[in-house]
């Protein structure tokens, strides 16, 4: 069995990893808030978000395959030196806030498990994320991160611990609900601004350049399109799957807290720690465990995403040596930019910044971030002088400019709100 899952997960790549991440302690929050604040209503956004992810995650998965670049590389090619500095720093700003959100919250987790100082807990996983990507070997680190992929079906034996009542979990699903109250639309824009995310366009297309090192001795399919067909397949299989994923687990969570939290009235939930704590009481011990240790489990894989994606940006930019399959000393600015947003994210853990509001500025600078992003990938893309032969076709045209034109009008809304002062964004 275990060589058969090892074999499976083998053919897999990128596009797993990259959708597993996805669903951190941070989003783990954010699904829980939708669960529990209007139980059923609001599963029809991930049946929504599912292709839209698909598409600008392949798009930027083939940037790196065919170019042989990153995603900063290939923005410094077709934007302004300032502009694309711009994104980056913000993108490593946000990073590093959302790590020391994760690490948090995998403290607390742990704490409310098995008790102890949560300070301590966030030295140590912050340490052991930043010591694995520094002296790991690229394969065996994506091994690693592979089987931490598994940790996420906690969230699927937490639904089958519970009783759901699956015909209501169906019309939910499949029929839209079209609320109007600003709270219900700001969950709505949380939701789409979690699942898509600017730093996991930076990680999938580094992680491809780092799978063309390993395939193909280097070689991008621009300047060796030999065997472009089975690469470019092997990317939209393994993104397709990688996707689904984390929309299944993501489904999973916001059903465990509908079923459990919201019909016993507990709504009030602001982090992915407090979900698995309300859980206990109206959901049993295994659950509350199950839910915990998902906690634990995926910020073990999404702060190295986290941390890695914003160190393939900077490194790329600045023309650095920039790769996990590096040894310290020949990569030290990339590794160092690594260490620089773990450890700051670690004593984020230590100042008084409110973990809930340091996540809004993230999802502020995200949204900043996402959309001028999105439109110079589709630039990028589309553009023969870079992709040669290999630029997307029209139905990835079309899932792209649909893709960002949703977050578009997700970051508007966000915007509106915020400017009504229905969020308070002082930390």
């Amino acid at each position: 069995m275990k060589k058969t899952l090892s074999k499976w997960l083998g053919k897999l790549g990128p596009g797993l990893i990259t959708g597993a991440a996805d669903d951190d302690p941070s989003g783990i929050a954010t699904y829980s808030q939708g669960g529990a604040q209007y139980g059923f209503g609001t599963l029809w956004t991930l049946l929504l978000t599912y292709p839209l992810m698909v598409g600008i995650q392949v798009i930027s998965a083939r940037i790196g395959c065919v170019t042989g670049h990153g995603l900063a590389a290939n923005l410094a090619k077709t934007n302004s030196r300032g502009a694309t500095l711009s994104l980056v720093a913000l993108l490593l700003v946000a990073n590093t806030i959302n790590i020391g959100a994760d690490l948090a919250a995998m403290a607390d987790a742990i704490k409310l498990v098995v008790g102890g100082p949560r300070h301590i807990y966030a030295v140590a996983l912050g340490m052991i994320c930043l010591l694995l990507q520094v002296f790991i070997p690229y394969q065996r680190y994506v091994g690693i991160l592979k089987w931490l992929t598994l940790t996420l079906f906690a969230y699927v034996g937490t639904v089958f611990a519970s009783h759901v009542p699956w015909g209501e979990v169906l019309y939910g699903t499949m029929v839209p609900k079209l609320g109007t109250s600003e709270d219900y639309l700001l969950i709505i824009v949380a939701i789409f601004g979690t699942t898509i995310s600017p730093y996991l366009f930076f990680w999938q297309a580094a992680q491809e350049v780092e799978e063309l090192q390993v395939q193909r001795d280097g070689n991008s399919l621009h300047s060796s399109p030999g065997d472009a067909h089975q690469h470019l397949r092997r990317i939209n299989i393994d993104t397709m799957l990688g996707m689904a994923f984390s929309n299944i687990i993501a489904f999973f969570i916001m059903l465990t807290t509908a079923v459990t939290l919201y019909t016993h009235g507990l709504h009030d939930i602001q982090t992915s720690a407090q979900a698995a704590e309300a859980l206990r009481p109206v959901g049993g011990e295994f659950t509350f465990l199950l839910f915990a240790a998902g906690i634990v489990g995926t910020g073990m894989l999404a702060v190295p995403v986290l941390a890695g994606s914003a160190a393939y940006a900077v490194g790329e930019l600045f023309r650095w040596s920039s790769s996990l399959g590096l040894e310290l000393k020949a990569a030290k600015g990339f590794y160092a930019i690594i260490a620089l947003s773990t450890i700051v994210g670690v004593l984020l853990d230590f100042s008084p910044i409110d973990p809930v509001k340091a996540l809004l500025w993230s999802a502020v600078i995200n949204g900043v971030i996402s959309v001028p992003l999105m439109i110079a990938m589709m630039r990028i893309a589309t553009q023969q002088r870079i992709m040669g032969k290999f630029v997307i076709g029209p139905r990835l045209r079309w899932l792209g400019w649909m893709a960002t034109g949703v977050m578009a009008v997700a970051v508007l809304a966000f915007g509106l709100t915020a400017a009504k002062g229905h969020i308070k964004l002082v930390v």
